[in-house]
């Protein structure tokens, strides 16, 4: 299991992501702002405001949180099973 270690907020809605196994890279979150929660991030100061929460989230406020490993599979190209083995479906014989 990786371990988000920073978060830097961007122009545009980007988030720069570094990992304690190495991984960094760019996520874009423009498609989400202004809708939903994320209507919050009208308020650039709130986007800016970016820090890795006590659990490992992607933290914003009290209320607006996002998931550090959906990021991971975004920078990494990667999907769930590789990050949970558990999740594979057992082969058949």
């Amino acid at each position: 299991m990786t371990k988000l270690n920073a978060v830097t907020a961007l122009a545009g809605y980007k988030l720069y992501l570094e990992y304690d196994d190495g991984v960094k890279g760019e996520a874009d979150l423009s498609h989400l702002a202004g809708k939903g929660v994320f209507a919050a991030w009208n308020d650039l100061a709130v986007f800016q405001a970016v820090t890795v929460g006590a659990h490992g989230e992607i933290r914003w406020t009290e209320d607006l949180e996002f998931c550090a490993d959906a990021m991971y599979l975004e920078i990494t190209g990667k999907c769930a099973e590789d990050l949970f083995p558990n999740l594979k479906a057992p082969a058949h014989a």
